[in-house]
């Protein structure tokens, strides 16, 4: 038996994991290079093995850095069963078509100045495509048969809806291991999600190191100074951008406002813009699945309360509503993917407003080094934005307590539910991250071998 890293090892995005044992070749993830560096390079380059030996795909959740690269595996060979949850199944139909838009449109940006061979790394026909290998859906706590005695088992993650570590028991040769992939793991305190609930009895774990180095604040601290960003930003008169990922987090965000607004904390003038087709769709993916969030919220929509909605709320689906937007110049809060300012309708609200000093930006999330979200928060003066050098003199937030990520100690207690696992890699970290983590966990008493894998390394397990 053997697992392989393939991407998100040495680094945050791009996850892929193949196991080889049982006669299977099982892959964990198929996820897009994001960032900073050669990402065309890194998308478009080989996977680190064939796509068509490839009998299973388990896909944690919906992220495009965990999903992003399946319509490119299905095109060029895999054709065995993708298997999820239902909710990450819904989400990753949004993401998949989303992105191959995305990718259209760059191709087609290409072409236009010039550059002829410049193609689309998928389009919506590769991504409708894909989406015909999703197969059976996977529910929490209950083993799937993968054939040649192998199972999985899928376990709530508390990190996005429908997210999960997966549980693999594989017999090879009469010798039996149990090999648990943490996927992305959220903090035990989510406003919106049961806390992670891994299971116990691993033998060799595969585990995200994130926020391995680092804790957030606490959530309702992160609330209060959320709000108080919102109200120092109405007292100024100007507006507010949040670049916002747009599931989980946005969904999280409206949920928040509704309580600001219902509490009078926040002004019922507040006029609330959610601009991003992904994330309305995402929120309409969430009154679906109560079945994997808080009981609480579960029960908010059985009795036909919806969370995520509050007076004034505007959802602009369209590009042209969209422009509007950069007309208002007082008392709008736009929320607008992507998180990470890599892309989307968010780059021209920040165009239009990060040079305006009555003007606030708000990030809520992780922002990978070389993003432009990392830039503005590192403390850059200006930044480049359609070609054009623009000041940055709007007040800045960061705001981590918002993350959908684990951070230390709640990865500690994650990791210690586990048992005590013989070998533990860290893997969808920064270097510096994934070193703390390991050095804390060498710590521990109960004796796990650490290692941090190196991109296409090979593991006996």
């Amino acid at each position: 038996m053997q697992v392989e890293f393939h991407g998100a090892a040495g680094g945050v995005t791009g996850s892929c994991h193949l196991i080889r044992a049982a006669g299977r070749n099982i892959l964990i993830d198929c996820g897009m290079f994001q960032g900073s560096g050669d990402l065309d390079a890194e998308n478009e380059g080989p996977f680190g093995f064939d796509p068509a030996e490839i009998d299973i795909l388990l896909l944690t959740h919906a992220h495009l850095d965990h999903c992003g690269r399946i319509p490119l595996l299905v095109k060029r060979g895999f054709s065995g069963e993708i298997i999820c949850t239902a909710a990450t199944r819904d989400l990753a139909r949004v993401v998949l078509m989303d992105a191959a838009h995305l990718h259209e449109e760059e191709a087609r940006h290409h072409r236009r100045h010039g550059h002829a061979g410049a193609g689309a790394l998928y389009d919506r026909m590769d991504a409708a495509e894909s989406l015909d290998r999703f197969g059976r859906i996977a529910a929490y706590g209950r083993a799937i048969d993968l054939g040649h005695g192998a199972t999985a088992t899928f376990f709530d993650s508390g990190h996005i809806l429908g997210s999960a570590s997966i549980l693999l028991d594989l017999i090879e040769d009469g010798n039996r291991r149990r090999v648990l992939f943490s996927g992305d793991i959220g903090p035990f305190e989510r406003a919106l999600l049961n806390p992670p609930a891994p299971p116990v009895g691993a033998d060799v774990v595969v585990m995200e190191s994130t926020y391995g180095d680092r804790d957030h604040r606490a959530l309702d601290a992160s609330v209060a100074e959320f709000l108080d960003a919102i109200r120092d930003a109405g007292a100024r008169g100007g507006n507010i951008v949040i670049p916002t990922f747009a599931l989980e987090r946005a969904q999280e965000l409206l949920f928040f406002l509704r309580e600001g607004l219902a509490s009078g904390e926040l002004p019922h003038t507040l006029q609330v813009f959610l601009d991003s087709p992904m994330a309305i769709s995402a929120t309409r993916i969430f009154r679906r699945h109560p079945e994997v969030m808080k009981p609480e919220l579960a029960a908010m929509l059985h009795r036909g309360e919806d969370p995520f909605d509050l007076p004034g709320l505007v959802f602009t689906q369209e590009a042209s509503e969209s422009m509007e937007l950069n007309s208002i110049r007082s008392g709008a809060l736009i929320m607008a993917g992507s998180g990470m300012c890599t892309g989307g309708r968010v780059r021209h609200h920040l165009r239009h407003n990060l040079g305006r000093a009555d003007c606030s930006v708000i990030f809520v999330g992780f922002a990978a080094e070389g993003t432009l979200a990392r830039i503005i928060i590192d403390g850059a003066t200006s930044v480049k934005l359609f070609g054009d050098q623009v000041p940055v003199r709007a007040r800045i937030h960061t705001i981590n307590g918002f993350s959908a990520h684990a951070g230390q100690g709640d990865l500690l207690r994650w990791h210690q539910r586990t048992g005590r696992p013989e070998k533990t890699f860290l893997v969808h970290g920064e270097p510096a991250a994934a070193a703390e983590l390991a050095r804390v966990l060498g710590r521990a008493p109960h004796g796990s071998r650490i290692e941090i894998p190196q991109r296409h390394s090979v593991h006996k397990i």
